[in-house]
């Protein structure tokens, strides 16, 4: 009778990256594979609280330190860490080699309820539906949920499709986005152990 073989320990999925223009200057540290820590600043303190969900229920380490044209207002700032925090993914995940590639969850936040679904397919695209019903979450513009996101898909090469289903308070509206989304994150970034070394398409790259 033979002995099954050990899965080979797989490569720390770490990234640091820094984005550094006239309007931001950021810097993302990530590690896949973590329990969930954060250390935040963006100086705007309710998207701290929802880069804490991805962060939370992603299972994901995440340090992000920005600093922004905040007198100005929130735009670049939150635009600029979702496409560094896009970039720090794309670096970490790889060849993608044994990714369950796919991943989706449904969150609920008492009247409130998201799904989110994604793939990291190489391809950028976001279909995102969420009629807010607040222009401002605290110092946080609402509108710049979808800034965020853009940013985030376009470097980090996935698609993704974000639809809150029900709520009337904004905040919740939100939460359950980030959190639906960070559940998703960890569904798709997990690896399959039934298809270590293999890439998740027929084509044979993402």
């Amino acid at each position: 009778m033979t002995t099954p073989t050990a899965m080979a320990p797989l490569a720390p999925r770490t990234a640091e990256v820094s984005r550094n223009t006239a309007e931001t200057q950021i810097t993302v540290k990530l590690n896949l594979d973590g329990s969930g820590q954060s250390r935040l600043s963006t100086g705007i303190g309710f998207f701290d609280h929802m880069l804490d969900q991805i962060a939370r229920h992603g299972l994901i380490d995440l340090d992000i330190q920005a600093k922004g044209d905040l007198h100005i207002d929130g735009h670049h700032t939150v635009e600029d860490v979702g496409i560094t925090l896009g970039q720090a993914v794309a670096q970490a995940v790889g060849d993608k080699k044994g990714l369950r590639r796919y991943g989706h969850a449904y969150v609920p936040l008492d009247e409130a309820l998201s799904r989110v679904v994604i793939d990291f397919s190489g391809r950028p695209g976001l279909d995102m539906h969420v009629p807010f019903k607040s222009g401002m979450i605290g110092t946080f513009d609402s509108q710049l949920a979808y800034e965020f996101f853009q940013g985030f898909v376009n470097h980090a090469f996935v698609t993704l499709h974000i639809d809150n289903l029900k709520g009337d308070n904004a905040h919740h509206q939100a939460e359950t986005v980030f959190k639906a989304f960070a559940r998703a994150l960890r569904m798709a970034l997990e690896i399959d152990p039934r298809s270590v070394g293999v890439i998740p398409s027929t084509k044979g790259s993402l």
